[in-house]
């Protein structure tokens, strides 16, 4: 599969770009937040579920890739410590509520309760593979109860 590079512009657009974010592991460390050119942006090792896995090896395939927000004016962590470098944090989700439209919140919601909220003038995202994807025998699965 090519590398994917992905835009966000709207609502919709950001549940697709969240689809393909799902699972995504990223450390503490990956975060950073530019409040001088108002810009949000996290490496990932994102987890490719838009191909089949190997059928003889069962194995799947995860990629380093860079998630990032522009037009952000303040970033919030909730059940986040930041001084906690290391600490790995599993993506489940990205969402948008509008507050005075096109202005509004992006959540990106982690396993375990811990959140980050962006405030953002628009909605404004990129999705783009940094590299080469490597096999995983391990297929991400939650807890639904």
């Amino acid at each position: 599969m090519d590398q994917l590079k992905l835009s966000a512009l709207d609502e919709e657009d950001l549940q697709v770009l969240s689809a393909h974010v799902q699972d995504a592991v990223l450390t503490v460390a990956d975060i950073r937040f530019l409040p001088k050119e108002q810009k949000a942006v996290f490496v990932m090792n994102r987890f490719v579920w838009d191909k089949n896995a190997d059928k003889r090896s069962k194995q799947h395939e995860r990629r380093r890739s860079a998630l990032s927000f522009s037009q952000v004016t303040a970033m919030k962590a909730q059940n986040i410590r930041q001084d906690a470098k290391a600490e790995v944090l599993e993506l489940l989700a990205v969402t948008f509520s509008a507050k005075d439209a096109p202005s509004g919140e992006i959540l990106l919601a982690f396993a375990g309760g811990g959140s980050l909220r962006l405030t953002v003038d628009c909605i404004e995202a990129q999705l783009a593979d940094l590299g080469a994807a490597w096999a995983t025998p391990n297929l991400p699965s939650h807890d639904l109860t």
